[in-house]
C-alpha cells in the first residue's frame, strides 16, 4: 500500500559461527528494502572489542552495510539500586540506555576498529548516548593514558582522534526530546549526520482518547529550532539509505 516508504534494518545471526554471519550479510545485499543491520551493544556476547568480530566488521565494511547500534539493557540491575522497582523504567531507559550506547561505542573506538576498518558506517541510537558530553572527556583521557598495548604498527592507542570518526564514521538519530541535545548532537557530527526518530509506538498517548504521541510530538519540536532542520526532518535519511523521496499520491 506504500511502495517506496517502507524499508527495515536486518538483525545478525550473532550466535552463529562469524563464517555464517559474513555469509548473511553478503545475502543482505540482495534484498532491496533491507538498509543496514541493528546490533546490540554486546555483539557476539562480550562486547564491540571482541576480536572475534573482526570478519564481520571487515564484511560489513566491504558492503557497506549500515549498522544501527541500539542498546537492550545492558548494565547490571545493581547499578539502579534496591529502590529501582519504585522507578519503573525510568532509570534504564533515561539513563541506562544511554550510557550502555556511549561505553559500547567507545569501546570499539578504543580498541581500534575505526583504524582498521576506516570505511565503517554506524547509527547510533540516542544521539549517540552521552558520547555529544564526554566525546572531549574521552579524547582528554585518550591523550593521557599510558597503558594502551601497542597495536601491530607499534601505535599505542586509536590511531584516528575521536573527533575525526565521529565526523566521518558516525550519523546520529535524534531520539533525544530535547532541542539542547540535538543542538549537541549536530555540533558533534555535524547538520548532515542526525536523523529525526521518534519511540513510537513504545511511548503511547497517556490519557484515553487522545490523539497526539508525546515521543513524536517532542522530538519534532525539539528539532524545529535546529540547523538543518530540513535535512534532520527527512533529506539526511533519503541520502544516507539511498531512498527515492516518496511522492504522495
Amino acid at each position: 500500500e506504500t511502495p517506496g516508504r517502507i524499508y527495515a534494518f536486518a538483525t545478525l545471526p550473532l550466535s552463529a559461527p562469524p563464517a555464517t554471519i559474513v555469509t548473511e550479510i553478503h545475502r543482505l545485499q540482495h534484498l532491496a528494502h533491507i538498509k543496514g543491520i541493528i546490533l546490540g551493544t554486546t555483539g557476539l556476547g562480550t562486547g564491540l572489542d571482541d576480536d572475534a568480530l573482526e570478519s564481520v566488521w571487515a564484511a560489513l565494511e566491504e558492503t557497506r552495510t549500515l549498522i544501527f547500534l541500539h542498546p537492550h539493557y545492558g548494565l547490571p540491575s545493581s547499578v539502579y539500586g534496591a529502590r529501582a522497582h519504585e522507578y519503573g523504567h525510568v532509570l534504564p531507559l533515561a539513563l541506562g540506555f544511554p550510557m550502555e550506547t556511549t561505553i559500547a561505542f567507545t569501546r570499539m573506538f578504543l580498541s581500534g576498529v575505526f583504524d582498521r576498518f576506516p570505511r565503517l558506517r554506524i547509527l547510533i541510537a540516542h544521539a549517540g548516548g552521552t558520547v555529544p558530553y564526554l566525546s572531549g572527556r574521552i579524547e582528554s583521557c585518550v591523550q593521557h593514558e599510558r597503558q594502551f598495548p601497542p597495536s601491530s604498527t607499534g601505535h599505542r592507542g586509536p590511531e584516528r582522534d575521536l573527533r575525526m570518526v565521529l565526523r566521518e564514521n558516525v550519523w546520529l538519530d535524534a531520539v533525544v526530546y530535547s532541542e539542547t541535545s540535538v543542538k549537541a548532537a549536530v555540533e558533534l557530527v555535524g547538520e548532515k549526520k542526525v536523523m529525526f526518530g521518534t519511540d513510537h509506538p513504545f511511548f503511547p498517548p497517556l490519557e484515553d482518547g487522545a490523539e497526539k504521541w508525546m515521543s513524536v510530538d517532542t522530538n519534532l519540536e525539539a528539532v524545529s529550532g535546529c540547523e538543518g532542520k530540513v535535512g534532520i526532518l527527512g533529506g539526511n535519511a533519503v541520502e544516507l539509505l539511498g531512498l527515492e523521496p516518496a511522492v504522495d499520491r
